[in-house]
């Protein structure tokens, strides 16, 4: 599997706004799936919060780390897989949830720049990145 293109790499995903794709993502899969705010009840999870915004760039750090070196995806991912697993008890289909959620919010975001190719390698490294943190699940 090849990385995203440069013009999609995860690193461009993250900003100050809860706006960005990197708040955006997680908005929209609460307010899709709201089966997954079980987890962040504590948090505020509303349109533009902190929260949201702080959590996604976690995310999207996690995803542009992952995408250095997609061959060592479980080895880059093994603490995220272990916390999620094991201490917050993370649902394993947030996981592919998020992903669904973060494919749309970047189509919406790169409007044009979302070619074939690049939902392609989009969706291609997501569905891995999903499939890593679920692997702990097993």
């Amino acid at each position: 599997m090849n990385a995203p293109p440069e013009a999609v790499s995860p690193a461009g995903w993250v900003s100050g706004s809860s706006q960005h794709p990197s708040g955006l993502s997680s908005f929209r899969m609460f307010a899709s799936y709201p089966g997954t705010k079980t987890y962040f009840s504590h948090l505020d999870i509303g349109p533009g919060s902190a929260h949201l915004s702080s959590h996604g760039k976690k995310i999207v750090l996690a995803i542009a780390e992952g995408a250095k070196d997609i061959s060592q995806l479980t080895v880059t991912l093994a603490p995220l897989q272990t916390l999620h697993a094991y201490q917050l008890r993370i649902d394993p289909t947030n996981f592919k949830l998020l992903s669904y959620c973060l494919l749309v919010t970047l189509a919406c975001y790169m409007g044009e720049g979302f070619t074939p190719e690049a939902h392609a390698a989009i969706d291609k490294f997501l569905s891995a990145f999903s499939a890593v943190l679920a692997e702990k699940y097993r």
